[in-house]
């Protein structure tokens, strides 16, 4: 759906994004559904954090007219990634969600 939504958005001169927290895009079916690629403004960021301050700096822009982010269950905080295996970080994903 959000590709659709993309691929029509970009056939009305729109710029759009793609935030790819989940390191998934896949650019043969978007060019099937219609999404210019070249023209598709993608990021892949590490930690939820960094996908928070790019999908916030683009809106902040008015550069662009959608903005989807794949997807918020892979938005995984920085400290979840850093910490140990094992650490009790309960909680961290609501934490940043609630940043947004």
């Amino acid at each position: 759906l959000a590709l659709h939504t993309v691929a029509e958005a970009q056939n009305k001169g729109g710029i759009c994004a793609f935030v790819d927290a989940e390191h998934a895009l896949d650019p043969v079916y978007a060019r099937k559904l219609g999404v210019d690629l070249e023209n598709l403004l993608i990021s892949q960021p590490d930690t939820g954090e960094q996908a928070l301050e790019i999908c916030d700096t683009l809106v902040r822009s008015g550069a662009i007219d959608v903005l989807v982010v794949d997807s918020v269950a892979a938005l995984t905080p920085r400290a979840e990634i850093e910490g140990e295996m094992g650490d009790a970080l309960p909680g961290l994903q609501a934490r940043l969600m609630s940043q947004a």
